[in-house]
């Protein structure tokens, strides 16, 4: 990782923890103010605590032009960043979609969408639905690895980020409490409730939380429809497709409605929000990951309103292209910090544990 990165954040910590002022906003500053000082680290950890909400800065009173210069918000995502980029396994591609992110991720979604669709001439003769046009072991054979490959890599990378920030055995409570801060999106509501300013320095809001609320409710719901789908199919014998009220479409269905609405929003509130709050050289890339999830619900709904029509031999190749493209860049995307921060909140749990807090 970048030393000087790790100093200016570490400078900056320091002179937030003679302050105080902020003790309140997120787990950010107990967990800050609970060390004397910050091995490397202890600046990861809190770097990957941090949600960006950006309360603390303009909060601030040694922000520019004050001579210490502060933006934490800022030093902890370059920190955050260049974390996921030094620990991204295999390490070489993990700067890869921040530079490039819009054409990497555009690209491959016409590339695979052009496959897709020369795939369809080795369609079954018989098949219904969507394996009418491609068939299931063919899906199987391509998604399987492209599902496993980067899950595996993200395990290597969590493995490293934990033995990086000091992590030790976790206990129950530790897991539940982070997956209650994480349902809540607790870090979000600005220590107060009122909910934080990252689109407007004068104006608390609830939007940033909800919509994230959203996203992660509606990616989970998607995800378990999918399970549920691959459970019917090898363990029942029950094939696609599946009607509406059906597990798969129950599930699917409001899941796909509120991934959309979830990442139209982020992106929405990202074109309000000062750039240079964040890390404004991946601005472009963290745009186009919200982009991608977002056209991954809207195509898969528009597929699912096509269906028993002539749309489908188009939509089906979209869908699946920017399906496998999410599943390929998810290791080095911006959808790798919910499984950092996941693990940030999890150890800030057994901290506070430790503490007897």
């Amino acid at each position: 990782m970048q030393a000087e990165l790790i100093n200016e954040a570490r400078r900056q910590a320091e002179i937030c923890n003679a302050c105080r002022y902020c003790e309140g906003y997120c787990s950010v500053f107990p967990s800050l103010h609970a060390h004397r000082t910050f091995s490397d680290g202890d600046i990861t950890q809190l770097a990957n605590l941090c949600h960006n909400c950006r309360g603390c800065y303009y909060a601030c009173q040694y922000t520019t032009p004050h001579e210490f210069n502060l933006n934490l918000p800022n030093a902890l995502a370059e920190v955050r960043l260049d974390s996921w980029k030094a620990l991204a396994w295999p390490r070489g591609f993990g700067a890869l979609f921040d530079r490039s992110g819009m054409v990497i991720g555009a690209g491959l979604v016409v590339t695979f969408a052009l496959l897709f669709a020369l795939a369809q001439a080795l369609r079954p003769e018989s098949g219904a639905g969507f394996y009418a046009y491609m068939s299931h072991g063919l899906m199987v054979a391509i998604f399987t690895p492209a599902f496993l490959l980067p899950l595996a890599a993200i395990g290597v990378s969590l493995r490293h980020y934990w033995k990086m920030v000091g992590g030790g055995p976790l206990a129950i409570s530790d897991v539940w409490a982070a997956c209650k801060s994480a349902g809540r999106m607790k870090n979000l509501d600005g220590g107060h409730g009122d909910g934080c300013n990252f689109e407007d320095e004068d104006r608390f809001s609830q939007a940033r939380r909800h919509f994230h609320q959203a996203t992660l409710y509606g990616f989970l719901l998607c995800f378990a429809a999918t399970s549920a789908g691959t459970i019917m199919h090898y363990l029942f014998g029950m094939e696609a497709p599946y009607g509406l009220f059906s597990l798969p479409k129950l599930l699917g269905v409001p899941g796909g409605i509120l991934l959309c609405l979830g990442t139209a929003g982020l992106a929405w509130l990202k074109t309000k929000a000062d750039r240079h709050l964040g890390a404004p050289e991946v601005w472009g890339g963290e745009m186009a990951f919200v982009l991608l999830l977002f056209a991954v619900s809207a195509t898969g709904l528009a597929l699912y309103a096509a269906t028993g029509t002539a749309a489908v031999a188009w939509l089906l190749p979209i869908h699946l292209a920017t399906v496998l493209t999410f599943f390929l860049l998810t290791p080095y995307s911006k959808m790798a910090h919910g499984f950092f921060r996941m693990a940030a909140v999890a150890k800030d749990a057994q901290e506070l544990r430790l503490r007897g807090g």
